[in-house]
């Protein structure tokens, strides 16, 4: 059956915790993200079950709803009619987010935002880079050739101006102008300048400059980023304020050239030479870290709750680090050791559940998961169980340790998985490494791991208890209403029970129509003859029928119940449903309805009763 897409806008809706509760909203190819201003009020458990959610999780200030192509379109559209709220796009969703992130979570969250976009220039020049190095190892003679200093140079070219593109990225970012971002860039890697790769084979005394009586090294910061950010971010904090402070007439020539001059003499001063120095210590140390074996094995253990926290992003600066060094990337086999093993665990919840819908979640999500894409099988799968994630842990580090003892590593970054084979030094052994990282996960999830009894036969259309209940009941036979157009059967199983009995001063008054009421003794609504549905309460506890005889009936289940947002109460059918006498159109749980102070009275309401002569009620 089509997934019903306003009935989905409207079930994300009323577990968010009001309009005033939603920041703003916008979705993305496969994702509903929205900014919230009080996480505490949204029921991710409840989101988890809505029909069309694949999954739930937060990131960088955003909760995230993975719907899918093609569907998460057409469920926005639906979740801006029934809020409200205007369309944004992704970018005014994560401002709204970030603003309420904790300073140090927006800092590293812009450095994540800096990273994303150039991951493609940075990926196709290191699937380059290792291409045209496989093709000079295997041909000998390719190596000495001018395709291969052609295609060498075209490569690298990425990475020899690595502190450009990421200006650029972080004026972007950070709200500068990205042409002038561009300049301090290109002006920390200037030709004039001792290039930073050279300055351990250069010859004498590196040339210094006496700036405010300061000896300043003309050193280029190539292979460096941390400095090139926090440049950029400056430059751009100065312009901004220069553009409130300059008048208009003087502003286009005053403000570029002060931002550039300012900013240029501050990177060589101050940021330049001590974030740098910084930089080097933490790669060091990084380095030193994933070349001990048991370093690299908490690294492996620990990386997915870095992709949780939004945190991951920060390995691509460690990553070029280590390439600009000259050297191989030997983080991303174990990158890739935690990401196999979340594929490993996945598929293992894909293949043992018996739960349809997490099936439909778990097994394309354990295939995005070994393309170097974790998110869907982290959030979607195997957090939300827990031991699949412990599992995948394990496992991760288990094959980071192969990874650290076996030396191997990648001529680029932002690949894992399947597309590392593009990178890796040694193929063989990185096969290795995902059969020991995604088999032991799999084994261990299928150990660790059980379906709780209830939790198991878990079904779009309702639980294993649900069903069972639904078998022992049977449809009511019994008339509630009977017109000359034919009768309206009692819609669900109870004591019918006269309108001046009902609980309600306007059901009660038959305001509404010709009404009866029913005191249950059983929790499922049935349609009380052959018709269509014409209307289903966003909460699910109230639908409206027309039978093909033209009755039009308003089936209320409680009394005030539509403040209980929808929660015990499932709807079968949505509107537009045919439906034939006896057919289940709602559930509702008694028990949450009687905790919530309610009365579980169903009511039965003929409101169309003007248009017929001869009504009758069973009580």
């Amino acid at each position: 059956m089509a997934l019903d897409y306003r009935k989905c806008a409207e079930e994300i809706y009323s577990h968010l915790g009001g309009k005033d509760n939603i920041a703003s909203a916008a979705h993305c190819a496969t994702r509903l993200r929205l900014a919230i201003v009080d996480n505490s009020k949204v029921d991710v458990k409840a989101l988890e079950n809505v029909e069309g959610v694949k999954g739930v999780f937060s990131s960088n200030g955003q909760l995230q709803l993975i719907i899918g192509t093609g569907t998460v379109n057409k469920v926005y559209d639906e979740f801006l009619d029934i809020t409200g709220l205007s369309a944004a796009t992704k970018e005014d969703v994560k401002a709204a987010a970030a603003a309420q992130m904790p300073v140090w979570k927006q800092m590293l969250k812009a450095l994540g935002d800096v990273f994303v976009p150039i991951l493609p220039a940075i990926v196709a020049s290191g699937l380059m880079m290792g291409l045209v190095e496989a093709l000079g190892k295997a041909i000998p003679g390719f190596a000495a050739s001018d395709w291969y200093n052609f295609l060498d140079m075209v490569a690298n070219t990425a990475f020899a101006y690595l502190p450009v593109i990421v200006a650029v990225s972080a004026a972007k970012v950070f709200g500068g102008n990205v042409y002038l971002g561009a300049v301090i860039g290109l002006l920390m890697i200037h030709s004039n300048l001792v290039n930073a790769w050279a300055v351990a084979s250069y010859e004498g005394a590196i040339p210094t400059w006496n700036l405010f009586g300061l000896s300043v090294r003309q050193v280029g910061y190539q292979g460096h980023v941390i400095p090139v950010i926090i440049s950029v971010w400056f430059m751009s904090r100065l312009e901004q304020w220069l553009h409130k402070k300059v008048p208009e007439m003087i502003d286009l020539f005053v403000v570029p050239l002060v931002t550039v001059l300012v900013t240029a003499l501050l990177t060589f001063i101050v940021i330049g030479p001590i974030f740098a120095q910084l930089e080097n210590w933490v790669l060091a140390g990084a380095q030193v870290l994933v070349k001990n074996p048991f370093g690299a094995a908490a690294m492996g253990a620990l990386y997915p709750w870095t992709v949780v926290m939004g945190l991951h992003h920060m390995y691509n600066i460690i990553e070029a680090g280590m390439l600009a060094a000259g050297g191989l990337n030997t983080w991303m086999p174990i990158a890739s050791a935690a990401n196999f093993a979340q594929f490993g665990a996945c598929l293992a919840v894909g293949l043992k559940t018996r739960n349809a819908k997490m099936k439909s979640v778990a097994v394309p999500s354990s295939l995005s998961a070994a393309l170097g894409i974790t998110e869907p099988a982290i959030f979607g799968v195997n957090m939300r169980l827990f031991k699949p994630f412990i599992a995948a842990m394990i496992a991760g580090a288990v094959g980071s340790l192969f990874a650290a003892f076996s030396g191997i590593g990648a001529t680029a970054y932002g690949v894992t998985g399947i597309p590392g084979y593009l990178t890796i030094n040694n193929p063989l052994v990185y096969t290795i490494l995902l059969a020991i990282s995604g088999g032991l996960a799999f084994v261990l999830t299928n150990i660790l791991w059980k379906e709780d009894a209830e939790a198991d036969a878990v079904e779009a259309e309702g639980t294993a208890a649900e069903k069972t209940a639904f078998e022992k009941a049977e449809a009511p036979k019994e008339t509630a209403i009977t017109t000359e157009a034919g009768v309206v059967l009692s819609p669900v199983n109870g004591k019918i029970i006269p309108a001046s009995e009902i609980p309600d001063a306007v059901f009660a008054g038959e305001a509404m129509g010709p009404s009866i009421g029913i005191e249950v003794s059983d929790d499922v609504v049935y349609a009380p003859f052959d018709g269509e549905v014409v209307m289903v309460f966003p909460t699910n506890h109230a639908v409206g029928l027309k039978s093909d005889t033209g009755m039009e009936v308003l089936i209320h289940v409680g009394v005030d119940t539509v403040n209980m947002n929808g929660d015990g109460f499932k709807a079968f059918v949505k509107q537009g449903d045919k439906v034939k006498a006896g057919q289940e159109l709602l559930q509702f749980d008694r028990k949450k309805i009687k905790a919530a102070g309610h009365p579980d009275t169903v009511i039965v309401v003929l409101t169309n009763g003007t248009e017929f002569k001869d009504v009758k009620k069973a009580a």
